[in-house]
């Protein structure tokens, strides 16, 4: 039986980690388990990794198995401080 901390976005291919997770922070566990991931992008052309990338995956637990079933990427870290700020700006408000 898996465990949220178990749960990785790794992907090898043809000897080359071509996602190498950096980090996770779990953000919510049970039946529906959301996880939001710092990683790296292997990038062929360059022969390095990518700059930080951060992905939100959701995850169902069936039979004790957990199963991806939606994903949303955040390419870049401006991206992402627009994400942050919008998210500070609308909890403030409260």
């Amino acid at each position: 039986m898996s465990t949220p901390d178990d749960l990785t976005i790794d992907y090898e291919e043809n000897g080359i980690l071509t996602t190498k997770q950096l980090d996770k922070v779990i953000l919510s566990k049970g039946a529906w388990t959301t996880i939001i991931f710092r990683y790296h992008s292997w990038v062929a052309a360059s022969e390095s990794y990518s700059e930080d990338k951060f992905t939100i995956r959701r995850f169902q637990k069936r039979n004790g198995e957990y199963t991806p079933r939606s994903k949303f990427n955040i390419t870049n870290a401006k991206q992402a401080k627009m994400i942050i700020e919008t998210l500070k700006t609308w909890t403030d408000e409260k």
